[in-house]
């Protein structure tokens, strides 16, 4: 889950918790927000986690170095 999904789950929750008033049997609407609310908070929580613990890889560098022995050249013949 994406920072993307959980801003969008904290929004459904917090529309659903504070401004849906209406009543359905047997459900009850502002504990279904609430529920989504902490849905997205540990998905938001978890994506920062993880973006954050990619950066922290260790950086290996595999450098290999060859000297310049300079080019062969024949002799000068006069």
């Amino acid at each position: 889950m994406g920072i993307g999904v959980s801003v969008f789950l904290l929004a459904v929750g917090a529309i659903l918790a504070f401004a849906v008033h209406t009543t359905v049997s047997g459900l009850d609407i502002a504990v279904i927000g609430y529920i989504l609310m902490v849905c997205g908070l540990i998905g938001l929580g978890l994506a920062i986690y993880a973006m954050d613990r990619g950066r922290r890889g260790t950086v290996v560098r595999d450098e290999t170095i060859i000297r310049d022995r300079g080019i062969p050249r024949d002799r000068d013949i006069y």
